[in-house]
């Protein structure tokens, strides 16, 4: 098995120990692990495209939202994340250090959707906006519509 598939199969542990953890969350438990997922393959294939390490930003994006995930809060998710993803990670025992950084800086920036970042940030950064609205979640930033929009100009998309 690949490294996505273990780590997929470790944060859905996670993911199932939140039940019944917040009285409210801002996303449903299955919302995490739908978005986890969905995203994940989302950048898999971005990163093909784009010649970046598919497993590596597929990866990335499995976890981008590790804050909201153990928060249950989606305001400052993203910052949230960074030092628990990365414990997260370590404990995982499937990054290296370098890796580890990278992906936790992603999940740090992904919600910086105007601010350039590196390749994998970027990754990161359109899978959760393609990935959201293919699901019908509006845009609450017009930042998030600017990026889906700049994707499908990019791409030759023509029509949703």
């Amino acid at each position: 098995m690949n490294r996505l598939f273990e780590l997929e199969v470790k944060l859905n542990k996670v993911i199932d120990q939140q039940e019944g953890r917040q009285d409210e969350r801002d996303e449903t438990l299955d919302w995490e692990r739908l978005h986890m997922a969905s995203s994940a393959r989302c950048a898999y294939m971005l990163a093909q495209k784009r010649g970046a390490d598919p497993e590596l930003a597929a990866c990335a994006a499995c976890v981008h939202d590790y804050g909201r995930i153990i928060t249950g809060k989606q305001s400052g998710h993203a910052e949230a994340g960074y030092e628990p993803v990365k414990a997260f990670l370590k404990e995982t025992e499937l990054f290296d250090e370098e890796e580890i950084e990278m992906i936790a800086v992603a999940v740090k920036n992904h919600s910086r959707k105007t601010e350039k970042g590196s390749v994998i940030e970027e990754i990161v950064k359109d899978a959760d906006v393609i990935d959201c609205y293919q699901y019908g979640l509006p845009f609450d930033r017009p930042e998030k519509q600017e990026r889906y929009e700049r994707w499908k100009r990019e791409n030759g998309v023509q029509k949703d």
